[in-house]
């Protein structure tokens, strides 16, 4: 058996570091995640001029209800998407003039929703090249808040930037929402935002956010069930056991319901309090399945999937072609580089198992296009496919910098 310590969730900290930069008083971030896209969110906190205090173990964040304490400031958001949404809607509440821009993997990924949302609240934000992408320029007034429409069919963090922002304006806010996908990432705002101090309703698919600010508190970031999804698919690919612990019945991400997914392909599982085990069984059955609300994890089953008894068909999953590349696209190819039969529709992918007697092909190359997805998913079929390689590994290092170790340590002992 393997116990494998995941780190911080992202999603988590990203909002938490939005809640104790905007709360009344000194909030300890515990066990947040240290990664590129943490490190670029914290970073451009103290460039619109908030304290944040670093130890190995915890933050600590002087919160300014008040909005930043800079009046200019030039912010550069990395490949971080949650800091490229989040952030810009933090500054409106402030005074000054803020400017954002990003990776050029960051300027590609669409912001319109939030950008007219925001606008249609009176926010000054103007784009500065291609309208709803990086970079642009916010010239914060604070916001008067009221009723707004939003499309969320892109992505959920666009709801997410709006609920966080709902307590910090002067009337509260009213977000009708026309599409959503990834739910659960909006249940992990709400829970959060509880958490410090603020309420949220929801009537119908209206979400309601007074006003009154949050009140800052010590808050404890959980493993982040994305990552762990391909430890739990390397148990039931190979037969192992592994065990995450600080992920059980009480955890806020969605993702860990990638495990029912490990279950019904034929994998024991087991959910805890405190922790979550998944036990291979030697069995994986083909299944069809619509993974809109943990669309995340989409990588890791179609990077599992050639290994499957029956077909692998994955479902209402179009966000996955608005990530940090074409992730659905990304997946096809690579599996196809592998050998393996794939087919590909505007918001599935099916995927054929390689035929009895038949692996996927060794010495493969695996094309990552950058994204930490890509390349922590291929390393599961890496497992039982000897000779992978990835043109930029490296790139894992915006969730996870010692994802190659760790994954290493659970190879020698799942063998």
């Amino acid at each position: 058996m393997a116990v494998v310590e995941i780190p911080g969730s992202k999603s988590i900290t990203a909002r938490a570091l939005f809640l104790a930069a905007a709360a009344d008083g000194v909030t300890t971030l515990v066990r947040p995640l240290r990664s590129d896209d943490s490190e670029g969110f914290a970073e451009g906190l103290v460039r619109l001029g908030y304290r944040v205090g670093r130890t190995p173990g915890a933050w600590q964040i002087d919160g300014r209800p008040q909005g930043p304490a800079a009046t200019e400031a030039d912010v550069h958001c990395r490949d971080g998407a949650t800091t490229a949404r989040f952030l810009p809607t933090l500054a409106a509440t402030g005074h000054g003039t803020y400017r954002f821009d990003a990776s050029p993997q960051m300027r590609r990924r669409p912001l319109a929703p939030l950008t007219r949302a925001l606008r249609d609240l009176g926010v000054d934000l103007r784009h500065e090249e291609a309208e709803g992408h990086h970079p642009l320029t916010v010239v914060a007034a604070g916001v008067e808040g009221g009723e707004v429409t939003l499309d969320a069919g892109q992505s959920s963090q666009y709801l997410t930037a709006l609920l966080l922002l709902g307590p910090l304006t002067r009337q509260g806010l009213r977000i009708h929402v026309t599409d959503l996908v990834s739910a659960p990432y909006v249940e992990i705002t709400v829970a959060m935002m509880r958490a410090f101090g603020a309420e949220v309703r929801k009537e119908g698919d209206v979400f309601v956010v007074p006003p009154g600010g949050y009140r800052a508190t010590t808050y404890a970031i959980e493993p982040d069930a994305s990552t762990a999804s391909y430890f739990f698919a390397a148990a039931a690919l190979t037969g192992g056991e592994v065990t995450v612990p600080g992920l059980g019945t009480g955890a806020l991400q969605g993702d860990l319901g990638f495990v029912s997914v490990l279950r019904r392909m034929g994998a024991r599982v087991e959910i805890a309090d405190d922790r979550t085990t998944v036990t291979g069984t030697g069995e994986l059955r083909g299944l069809t399945v619509n993974m809109r609300d943990i669309s995340d994890t989409m990588p890791t089953l179609a990077a599992l999937a050639p290994f499957a008894s029956g077909p692998v068909r994955i479902e209402d999953v179009a966000n996955t072609r608005v990530k940090e590349c074409d992730r659905l696209e990304a997946c096809a190819e690579n599996l196809r580089r592998l050998g393996v039969r794939v087919e590909t529709g505007p918001d599935w992918i099916e995927i054929h198992p390689c035929p009895p007697g038949t692996a996927p092909a060794q010495d493969t190359d695996i094309k990552s296009y950058g994204d930490h997805r890509i390349v922590m998913s291929f390393a599961v079929t890496g497992l039982r496919t000897p000779g992978i390689t990835f043109d930029d590994p490296g790139c894992v290092r915006k969730t996870f910098p010692g994802f190659h170790e760790a994954f290493g340590e659970l190879r020698d002992v799942l063998g």
